[in-house]
């Protein structure tokens, strides 16, 4: 059986879920970034949760987001931007570039004082 085509090639998707905590964490991480994102209810579109399904061993389980044909399973923000910056690098927000090289004075040794 031929998985169900639902994701656009032209976005990023992210497949959630209500009362689902990992699918707040990540949808609200991503928000923060700037990355521009189709969120959608898995329990509002019948398609959406054949499609989550037919890529996780026939489960229901969300987060799941998909770039360029490629998905992944409950990931991590930083996860979900290295797979847009490898696949899709059109799709990073502007800032997503000049955020990686600044300094992080709360981590140890990035701060520049020895």
């Amino acid at each position: 059986m031929p998985k169900p085509a639902h994701p656009g090639p032209a976005a990023v998707q992210v497949y959630w879920r209500p009362g689902c905590p990992f699918c707040a964490l990540l949808r609200r991480g991503l928000r923060r970034s700037g990355l521009d994102c189709q969120e959608i209810n898995i329990w509002d579109d019948p398609k959406a949760a054949a499609w989550v399904r037919s890529v996780n061993g026939g489960d229901e389980t969300v987060p799941t987001v998909a770039v360029a044909g490629r998905s992944l399973t409950n990931p991590s923000v930083r996860q979900v931007l290295a797979l847009v910056e490898r696949e899709a690098p059109h799709l990073l927000p502007a800032s997503a570039g000049r955020r990686r090289g600044l300094p992080r004075p709360w981590r140890r040794g990035t701060s520049g004082d020895s």
